[in-house]
């Protein structure tokens, strides 16, 4: 694993917190997350799409030599996040609920989400439960965000 697939998987190194290394690198995203935030809707998601490539490859190196869905490679829950955010909400409090909500989702692994963490394998795998979750958090903040008005 060289240095960049070691700094992408691990999120400038958020993965290797001692404990909660996804929870963590939730929470760092939102950083990121508030630069991203700026672009247009199409750019945001290209942004996401790069991230997502770039994390399907170093995550498949991190497996190799971290063992299989390692705790440090977490840019999963970074790409999952920033699905989640796809309003690209300035709210704090909307920002803060899409936190509850993704790391809902990724623990509890529901449905689909647990399947694909269970049958997929590799980078993608550690990477596809996470972009799954990011879509029901999207869609759950979209339903909230309809019900309140």
């Amino acid at each position: 694993m060289n240095k960049i697939q070691k700094t992408v998987a691990t999120f400038f190194g958020v993965g290797f917190a001692p404990k909660a290394s996804g929870t963590f690198a939730s929470l760092a995203t939102i950083p990121f997350y508030l630069l991203l935030r700026k672009l247009s809707l199409p750019l945001y998601l290209l942004s996401i799409g790069k991230i997502t490539a770039a994390g399907i490859w170093a995550c498949t190196a991190a497996e190799k030599e971290f063992g299989k869905d390692p705790s440090e490679a977490v840019i999963d829950e970074v790409v999952g996040m920033l699905i989640g955010l796809v309003s690209r909400t300035k709210d704090p409090k909307e920002i803060a609920l899409a936190f509850l909500i993704f790391r809902a989702f990724d623990i509890i692994k529901p449905g689909i989400i647990g399947t694909l963490d269970k049958k997929v394998k590799g980078g993608l795998g550690i990477m596809a439960d996470d972009i799954a979750a990011g879509i029901f958090t999207a869609i759950c903040m979209e339903i909230i965000r309809r019900i309140k008005r």
